[in-house]
């Protein structure tokens, strides 16, 4: 099965920004009800979408207290126990975060190691991409950032 994912949060100044569970420097960071994640938050869809569970607003409600400022990579683990109650396993993902700064190849390994390490997977089997939007549309005016992801499932 495939699953796709996507997320967005708007950005703002005194803000943390957390991309595939990893705190970056940045003078913008997400506004949000977790911890404003992009990238987990576009994984964790696609997880769920390919096994036709919903979407994380179903199961993470940003109505509900006991989500502020929760940590992506927890909301991921129990995605994934989620995954295996289903008896399926993740086979690969590939994502890309879209966001015009602060620039993330420097960070992307240590994201993969992260999200790899989270769901129990080889780090060759998660891909990570970035790239900005040429300062078109919200995310090129650095009004917020965006993430895109796919993921394969299979069942045990």
């Amino acid at each position: 099965m495939i699953g796709f994912g996507y997320d967005v949060h708007k950005l703002a100044p005194g803000e943390s920004l957390i991309l595939g569970g990893i705190t970056l420097e940045s003078r913008l960071g997400t506004v949000a009800h977790s911890d404003g994640d992009v990238l987990l938050h576009a994984i964790m869809d696609a997880l769920l979408g390919a096994l036709s569970l919903g979407d994380i607003g179903l199961h993470f409600p940003d109505t509900k207290d006991e989500w502020r400022g929760a940590d992506s990579i927890a909301m991921l683990k129990q995605v994934m126990r989620l995954v295996s109650a289903e008896g399926a396993h993740v086979v690969n993902i590939d994502s890309t975060v879209v966001l015009e700064a602060p620039r993330l190849r420097p960070h992307i390994e240590s994201m993969r190691e992260r999200i790899a390490d989270a769901i129990g997977l080889d780090v060759k089997r998660v891909s990570i991409k970035a790239t900005t939007s040429e300062r078109l549309g919200f995310v090129g005016r650095e009004e917020g950032v965006a993430a895109y992801a796919v993921v394969q499932v299979e069942y045990d």
